[in-house]
């Protein structure tokens, strides 16, 4: 008899190991990262810098010295990837010691008390950013204005993002149509320049990555898809049944972290269903749980929340969504 060796996800079906799965996802962030560069200017440079160096150094510290490892796995990319996906998704203003913060958060509490890569229940950057954005919630809703090469600038100029303009302005009674003339319009949005996060705020650079990331076999198009195509189907149904109290589903696609919380956190090979029919049933849930919040919610965006939640509910999907096992009549 063979010995069957059972291991912590993800698992691996294809010539390539957990490392050059990492390293393919921090290579279709790098668009992005140059893209808030561009627009946030050395703020965006640093705070991502500070984050990256924060988790790995809090990876390698706790392995070594409080779990005793006998493997270090710093080299496989994993801690690089919750350091850039955390950078991404806070404001370029943030102070580096929050930042700091929020890794170990990230590293110390989400990942490494599970027991590290392939045993965490949860995102380790959404856990991080949904910390930092209770712990310092005026930090994480002050937003940098996008304006390029910034970096020649001393002087940082804030605003209310997209999704923060028609959440307040609806509740002071403003009519939709009226507040769509203070955001961006959809060209700057599908480019990058607006406010927001890091690494939410050029539509095109992330999908670009989305289909790096397809081409070489490290996600599938199940999760991000069934995500974006619910957010887009429940919103367009509200915006016809009251277009001056809900705004239209090309705005929800590109305005907050949609588009990255789809292709680069929902799709976390760790915290997300196995099989294919219960990665269309995550992403749906995904979607409804976004859309609710958006519109319905204490917060203007409901990404990172909806995206834990349906992370928690990732173990009763593998467990009762099963593909058919072959020779086996159902």
């Amino acid at each position: 008899m063979g010995t069957y060796i059972i291991s912590g996800s993800p698992h691996i079906h294809e010539r390539q190991d957990v490392s050059k799965m990492m390293w393919n996802v921090v290579y279709a962030l790098i668009p992005a990262f140059l893209v808030s560069i561009y627009y946030f200017g050395w703020q965006a440079l640093m705070i991502t810098l500070v984050s990256i160096v924060s988790c790995v150094l809090f990876e390698f510290l706790l392995q070594r010295f409080v779990f005793k490892s006998k493997e270090l796995t710093i080299k496989d990319g994993s801690a690089v990837i919750t350091g850039m996906l955390l950078a991404f998704n806070v404001p370029s203003s943030l102070p580096w010691w929050e930042m700091v913060i929020g890794s170990l958060v990230a590293i110390g509490v989400a990942k490494m008390t599970f027991g590290g890569l392939g045993k965490n229940i949860f995102n380790p950057a959404l856990v991080g950013r949904v910390f930092l954005l209770i712990s310092f919630p005026v930090e994480m809703t002050t937003w940098p204005m996008a304006v390029p090469l910034s970096i020649k600038y001393a002087d940082v100029i804030t605003g209310p993002t997209s999704l923060g303009i028609i959440k307040e302005g609806l509740k002071n009674g403003d009519n939709i149509q009226q507040l769509m003339y203070n955001v961006p319009s959809y060209m700057d949005m599908f480019i990058g320049n607006m406010g927001g996060s890091l690494g939410e705020v050029s539509a095109i650079v992330l999908i670009l990555g989305g289909i790096y990331l397809l081409l070489k076999n490290i996600i599938t198009w199940h999760i991000p898809v069934s995500y974006i195509l619910t957010v887009f189907i429940f919103t367009g149904i509200l915006w016809l049944i009251n277009p001056e109290q809900f705004a239209d589903p090309v705005f929800h696609l590109l305005a907050g972290g949609l588009l990255l919380g789809a292709i680069f956190m929902a799709t976390d090979l760790v915290t997300s269903p196995v099989n294919h029919r219960a990665q269309l049933i995550y992403g749906v849930g995904c979607g409804l749980l976004t859309v609710l919040i958006r519109i319905w919610g204490a917060y203007p965006e409901g990404v990172s929340f909806a995206i834990l939640i349906m992370n928690a509910v990732t173990p009763l999907l593998n467990r009762y969504i099963k593909p058919k096992r072959f020779g086996v009549h159902i």
